[in-house]
């Protein structure tokens, strides 16, 4: 195992915070699909939000493996979207701060984002180009002496109630493709920055998915985030994050929701004896565990290599891949193995259903795993 006593200690820490704040308004959250924003500040506050970053940051200066901890124990707050949310904030949109960033913008939007007094969210996906990023129409052109910005962004995890989002847009020509992207951090307050509307969806119900829309934003050179024309090569090693911290995240829900329903087929009796004692129920739990602990553990091979600062492309590729296809198996099995009650909101385990599929469209749908792993592995 890869995790050292300083690791278990933060895991008991977050445990804790878990239980006692947030697991018990799960059900509250869910209901209005909505947690407060004081969720942020406290994590900040407990110093939560940057487990990985620099001290002179506000960070705790610890390691990848840290975050990992921080993203299995989320699993056990009852509601996907609120994990989601705290990843999008430490895991995705702040990660190409500290890389690529200034240290003007480290200052103004690292450093409050780890005290969770910023909110911040990535725009990437738009109407017309989702896995395409190279094709994105959302534009950023130079106008005396500023940046004028238009466009829309789709499917923005948190980003009703963000403060700033690190934006992606095209500055170079389309024939141009992936050489004329470039990343801005744009504040939310700007005037021509909306939100379009709230979005509803399948899962992840507490977490806030918007539509948002940009009307001649204007901003300085300030707000360019590392080089112009790079931004495509920066987003794909934001990309690589993303989709690891996902994965780590996903496979640690399939593991809740596999010890939810172990202890389901050890209580709940049918023809005189607990369910689990059938050898088809014996045998499908068997196999779970097995699935649980092979992708859980790969997970953990190649979070070492990027915690060594490793590029591990295809392993990344196909960790997302493989934690999707077991996260499904353990949803639909669990479900099936709780019966009539699997179906009913009370339980848990239909809203675990409903947020473990994310996993497999989110940061790149399976099918992109699956072309990204045949370039890089197999050179097809």
């Amino acid at each position: 195992m890869p995790f050292t006593a300083e690791h278990d200690a933060l895991r008991e820490t977050i445990r804790d915070f878990v239980a006692k704040e947030l697991r018990p308004h799960a059900e509250e959250w869910e209901a209005a699909e909505w947690f407060p924003d004081s969720v942020f500040r406290r994590m900040g506050e407990l110093g939560l939000l940057g487990l990985r970053y620099p001290e002179k940051y506000g960070g705790q200066g610890g390691d990848y493996f840290s975050a990992l901890v921080l993203a299995e124990e989320m699993a056990r707050c009852g509601s996907g979207g609120v994990g989601m949310a705290i990843s999008v904030q430490s895991e995705m949109a702040t990660p190409p701060i500290l890389k690529f960033g200034t240290e003007e913008q480290k200052q103004k939007y690292l450093v409050p984002a780890i005290k969770g007094e910023k909110i911040a969210s990535l725009g990437i996906t738009e109407p017309d180009a989702g896995s395409d990023v190279a094709n994105i129409r959302t534009r950023a052109e130079r106008v005396d002496g500023h940046w004028r910005i238009n466009g829309s962004k789709l499917y923005i995890t948190n980003g009703v109630r963000c403060d700033f989002i690190l934006l992606v847009c095209r500055t170079g020509k389309p024939e141009d493709g992936a050489h004329g992207i470039t990343l801005f951090l744009v504040d939310k307050n700007l005037p021509g920055f909306e939100v379009s509307r709230k979005l509803k969806k399948l899962g992840m119900y507490s977490s806030d998915t918007a539509e948002l829309s940009f009307n001649n934003v204007e901003v300085g050179d300030d707000a360019v985030l590392g080089e112009i024309g790079q931004g495509f090569y920066n987003l794909m090693w934001e990309l690589q994050g993303e989709r690891l911290i996902g994965a780590a995240g996903s496979i640690a829900g399939a593991e809740v929701a596999f010890e939810e329903t172990l202890k389901w087929c050890k209580e709940r009796e049918a023809f005189g004896r607990p369910i689990g004692k059938f050898q088809v129920n014996r045998h499908k739990l068997a196999d779970l565990y097995t699935e649980i602990t092979v992708a859980k553990n790969f997970v953990y091979s190649v979070a070492e290599k990027w915690n060594r600062q490793e590029y591990p492309v295809a392993e990344i590729s196909m960790t997302k891949l493989v934690v999707g296809r077991v996260t499904s198996l353990v949803a639909d099995t669990c479900l099936q193995l709780y019966g009539g009650m699997g179906y009913m909101a009370e339980t848990g385990i239909s809203r675990y259903f409903r947020d473990s599929r994310l996993i497999r469209i989110g940061a790149g749908t399976d099918e992109v795993m699956k072309e990204i792993i045949a370039k890089t592995a197999l050179g097809l």
